[in-house]
């Protein structure tokens, strides 16, 4: 098995709810590349952290992010925020 296939992972959260981000979808070699090509076609940010990815592919798909990964998964969140500001001016 190739060891060095792309792999991807989603995450959503909304504000409103209050809860914890959560994994929206996972994958890995055609199915990475697909999640990527989605966020892409629709104009939503992708950040390539291998790190991350590799401790989200522990998850399931609509589970909630765990504690130990919050600042992790915070500093995509930042990341995204800054973009959306870029975007804005």
């Amino acid at each position: 098995m190739n060891e060095h296939r792309k792999k991807a992972a989603a995450l959503s959260y909304d504000q409103t709810e209050g809860a914890p981000p959560r994994v929206s979808a996972l994958g890995k070699g055609l199915v990475a590349e697909t999640i990527i090509e989605s966020a892409q076609e629709h104009h939503i940010p992708v950040l390539e952290d291998p790190s991350l990815v590799e401790l989200l592919a522990n998850l399931n798909v609509n589970e909630t992010i765990p504690e130990e990964l919050y600042e992790a998964v915070a500093e995509v969140f930042a990341f995204v925020y800054r973009l959306d500001q870029k975007i804005d001016k």
